[in-house]
């Protein structure tokens, strides 16, 4: 069954200076956000198959818009990362069922490649909570300059029986990054580490 949407929201964040250093070319973080509703609320199931499906629906929609957003082709996304909101009459599990088992292969299509982990961040919540998006290098989990993380709010969710579901996905890492480590064009991409 597909996920009964009942708002998409998309937002993009460009930054152009950091301390008075201009930032060229600006740094660019897309976020695509669903609410749904939540097939299991106010009830427990043993079995999360039409959680698990949806997740995998929306890693291809939200993944997509993402890119989309950011108006750059899928091979040129540089981090990723996911993030869910579970409204009261659910519970965690429901939000770990959309993230975990299936929402990643399509985003990796949408991002081409993905060689590493999407980080992820889950909580339950009420109207107009907000999560952090945890962010990491598509490829490489060990690039330093990706460690970020971008908010995700709808101010009229998660209902008590709805869920948001959030991806973003940036261009670029951190702007002016300084820290050492792993560089993107160090890169292997072989293992999702380096």
């Amino acid at each position: 069954m597909p996920a009964n949407i009942r708002k998409l929201v998309i937002q993009v964040d460009e930054t152009r200076q950091e301390q008075g250093q201009t930032i060229d070319p600006p740094t660019r973080r897309a976020v695509a956000i669903a609410v749904i509703a939540n097939p299991y609320a106010g009830r427990y199931s043993e079995k999360l198959d039409e959680l698990i499906a949806i997740g995998e629906e929306l890693g291809a929609l939200l993944g997509e818009k993402a890119v989309k957003a950011l108006g750059i082709e899928p091979g040129q996304a540089q981090s990723y990362g996911k993030a869910a909101i579970v409204g009261e009459g659910g519970e965690l599990e429901h939000a770990a069922a959309i993230l975990h088992p299936k929402l990643g292969a399509p985003l990796r299509v949408a991002v081409e490649k993905g060689a590493a982990l999407v980080p992820s961040a889950k909580k339950r919540g009420t109207l107009g909570t907000a999560i952090d998006v945890p962010l990491g290098h598509k490829d490489a989990a060990f690039v330093r300059s990706h460690f970020d993380a971008v908010e995700a709010r709808v101010s009229d969710a998660p209902r008590a029986g709805e869920i948001v579901v959030a991806v973003a996905v940036t261009d670029s890492g951190r702007p002016l990054p300084r820290i050492g480590g792993l560089q993107v064009s160090e890169i292997e991409g072989k293992d999702g580490l380096r």
